[in-house]
């Protein structure tokens, strides 16, 4: 994904999620997808995830999306922008489960509604809120 698409889905995720620009966008790296088995699904084979944000500014996308540039493809980036928007506003500091679910839903939301604006009509996800951390 090249910095010009990243820097229009950074205006997009913060537009519709009303964080304040951060100045520059996270950093984007792509991962095979063994790193989101071992990282996210903690060794579940049946692991759906292909993207994930560290808290550490850098957001992890599956090798198998490396070229796409698809409407879902983008929409899982702003996802993922919006936990870092979340992440540098200080809003989501010492997580608790509640809190850990309603930052999944506000970025499922922004997700839904980057969507919908640009396929112009109402798209379904399927949420998939991830167990809460221990």
């Amino acid at each position: 994904m090249d910095a010009k698409l990243i820097a229009v889905l950074l205006s997009w995720t913060v537009n519709l999620s009303s964080y304040p620009h951060p100045g520059q966008a996270p950093e984007i790296i792509y991962k095979p997808h063994q790193f989101f088995i071992e990282t996210v699904c903690k060794g579940h084979k049946k692991c759906r995830a292909v993207a994930w944000y560290d808290n550490k500014g850098i957001i992890y996308l599956d090798d198998r999306m490396k070229n796409n540039t698809d409407a879902f493809t983008r929409s899982v980036v702003v996802h993922e922008m919006v936990h870092y928007l979340q992440d540098i506003s200080g809003n989501y500091e010492n997580m608790d489960c509640n809190l850990h679910t309603k930052r999944e839903r506000e970025a499922y939301s922004v997700q839904r509604q980057y969507l919908n604006k640009i396929a112009g009509r109402f798209t379904a996800i399927y949420l998939n809120i991830p167990p809460c951390p221990t």
